[in-house]
Order: structure tokens, then C-alpha cells, then sequence
């Protein structure tokens, strides 16, 4: 039986799949990958590999794909696999428009359709990495990805969700969380299920699922950062200045 989230999720994303259309229009027309709610640039971050070319690479909760199509044209060789037909439906219209192929797969994360050590990385942001069980969706990527191979993910930052009201808003100034325990996130009136953990508890997982980690970037966004949609910032741009609302893990697979 489908687990319930997994079902509350593909429900969520195919209704607000129409909402993502134009800044997936955007990325995708766009040769310069940026990253998270601000839009922070590939130059100032550094979060993909220097040479990617000719690399397998998997996109773990692709959406509308962009950044697989980043990879593409960097010479990846991406498969993308999301959970909502409607997402991936506008990543296909995509792929015709920008003469851009690469395999797209309805599905989730924590059970995926490849074989043992099929890709050299795996990559999420803001995909299975937030919205699938990490203690399935990480032993997944570790199993598929071969020896070296990297995993690289975006969350919201820790103090997002220490910070955030019982209605889920992410912009007071003081704890209104518990860090311990912290893993399936719900919020009242949110029809989505959420998940995160602690950063002991995020180490221990990679470490026992064979990875080594390599950094954690905690993203400050420039002065005059734009938000990656208007209505859907979570944080104020100030907030955002003071405190880190999104991190980026990134691992490599132990030989």
C-alpha cells in the first residue's frame, strides 16, 4: 500500500504544478543555474561538480526539470523522476521547446526503477529531498549511485523550521519549534507532508548509508536577491540576510 504522504503529496504537486510553469519556463531558458527560494547563482555557490560532462546523473523530485536541463547542456546525461504526472507533464512540453531529451519517469524517490550503481549523481532540490522520508529516500540514493559517486540536495535551512509559527510561517525572530525529534513535518490547513532532520541525525543517516560528507552550504542571498516566486517566499529577503534559510548538503558514495 502507498504510504499516505506520498499520496497527500502527488495531490498537492498536481494542483500546484500550473503555479510552477513560468519559473520553470524561466530556468529553463536560462544557461546560468541559480539556487533556492533566492535564486542565489552557481558562481557564488559551487554547488555542481567542475566537469559534469559525460556524468549519469539523476534529479530526485525533478518537477519541471530545469535543473536537469542545466545539466544537459553542461553535458550530463540526466534521467529526471517526479511523483506528479502534471509536473512532469510540463517538464515534456519543455523538453520539445528547448530541442532538450532526456528521460523522465513518474515516480517517488524512495523506491526508484534503476538498477544498483547506475549514476555517477544524484541530485534534489526541493524535491525528494523535502518531501520524501530521508531514511528511505537516502539509502535509495546511495544504492544507486556508483563508487565516487556525489549526492547533492537542498532544504530549508534548520532555523526555518525552528522558527516557524504553528501555521507554518518561517519569519519570527525566536524559537517556536523542537529541534529534537524533528522529522515529519505537518502543517494545520497544508495539504503537503513534509520532512527534515537534525544535523546529527542527518550525519549519522549519510555516514551509515555509506557516504562521506564533503560540505554543507548555508545560503545568504545577495542584497538584491528576487525571489524565485513572488507570492511563495517563505522568509523575508531580510530574514534570509540574517540567518540561513536554505542549506545545501553535499556527500560522496565511500568505495
Amino acid at each position: 500500500m502507498e504510504r499516505d504522504y506520498i499520496t497527500r503529496n502527488r495531490n498537492a504537486w498536481n494542483e500546484w504544478a500550473a503555479d510552477f510553469v513560468p519559473p520553470g519556463e524561466r530556468e529553463w531558458g536560462s544557461d546560468d543555474p541559480v539556487w533556492g527560494l533566492w535564486r542565489v547563482p552557481e558562481a557564488t555557490l559551487h554547488v555542481l561538480p567542475d566537469d559534469i560532462k559525460g556524468l549519469d546523473a539523476v534529479e530526485l523530485g525533478c518537477g519541471t526539470a530545469y535543473v536537469s536541463a542545466w545539466l544537459a547542456k553542461r553535458g550530463a546525461r540526466p534521467v529526471g523522476v517526479d511523483l506528479s504526472p502534471n509536473q512532469l507533464a510540463t517538464a515534456r512540453r519543455l523538453q520539445g521547446e528547448h530541442g532538450i531529451e532526456f528521460p523522465l519517469h513518474e515516480g517517488n524517490a524512495e523506491g526508484l526503477p534503476f538498477p544498483d550503481a547506475s549514476f555517477d549523481l544524484a541530485i534534489s532540490e526541493y524535491g525528494a529531498s523535502i518531501w520524501a522520508d530521508p531514511y528511505l529516500w537516502i539509502p535509495e540514493a546511495a544504492r544507486v549511485l556508483r563508487s565516487g559517486g556525489r549526492l547533492i540536495f537542498l532544504v530549508n535551512g534548520t532555523l526555518t523550521h525552528l522558527t516557524s509559527n504553528d501555521n507554518g510561517d518561517a519569519s519570527t525572530e525566536t524559537l517556536q519549534q523542537d529541534y529534537f525529534g524533528m522529522h515529519r513535518l505537518e502543517w494545520p490547513d497544508w495539504p503537503s507532508v513534509e520532512f527534515h532532520i537534525g544535523y546529527g541525525d542527518m550525519i549519522r543517516l549519510l555516514r551509515k548509508t555509506g557516504f562521506e560528507v564533503e560540505d554543507l552550504i548555508e545560503l545568504q542571498p545577495p542584497e538584491d536577491a528576487k525571489p524565485f516566486m513572488d507570492d511563495r517566499a517563505m522568509v523575508s529577503l531580510e530574514w534570509s540576510r540574517r540567518w540561513p534559510c536554505e542549506e545545501i548538503w553535499k556527500a560522496s558514495k565511500r568505495s
